[in-house]
């Protein structure tokens, strides 16, 4: 058989637990660097991602350039992708780890500037989500979250029945 196109299982093997670690070490990468979800990506981070793609593909395949070597990396990618997400969506503690928790950026009407600087969410995003919710000032609002998901959300005062329970909320978000 050609080599070049059935490497032997050895190989395979090999690749299989080299992509393993490079999602990994990838999954740890991008969890590390903030809430943002593809849509919110900006260009510095849509380069990022390309050139992370094209930096890891030696590092999954190494030097066979093989039809089945590079099959065996991407089944390798889409079953421990697979795994990953059902692990975290049955283990509360294992989604918490790889999706983070959600943090209060704004706390009756006054900006958290540390939380922001934490979760490197500047003036000018929490800016774009009040005028993409119709509000005019961040001192109409009672509560803004930044969500796992990358999102900000928004709670008016007008939106709170009564102010002991957000103050319940915020806590609560601050434990989980």
């Amino acid at each position: 058989m050609n080599p070049v196109i059935f490497p032997g299982g050895a190989v395979l093997l090999q690749i299989a637990l080299r992509t393993l670690t490079v999602y990994g070490v990838v999954l740890v990468g991008v969890r590390l660097s903030g809430k943002r979800e593809v849509g919110q990506m900006t260009p510095f981070d849509l380069t990022l991602l390309l050139l992370l793609s094209n930096a890891v593909q030696n590092a999954m395949t190494g030097p066979d350039t093989s039809v089945i070597g590079g099959a065996t990396a991407a089944i390798t990618l889409l079953l421990v992708n697979y795994a990953v997400a059902e692990i975290a969506g049955r283990n509360r503690k294992v989604r918490k780890l790889l999706k983070g928790d959600p943090a209060v950026l704004v706390h009756n009407g006054k900006v958290l500037e540390a939380v922001m600087s934490r979760e490197h969410v500047s003036m000018d995003d929490v800016q774009q989500g009040l005028r993409e919710h119709g509000i005019a000032s961040v001192k109409e609002v009672a509560l803004a979250v930044l969500e796992v998901d990358g999102n900000i959300s928004f709670l008016k005062y007008e939106d709170v029945p009564d102010g002991h329970n957000l103050h319940r909320r915020v806590k609560f978000l601050q434990k989980h």
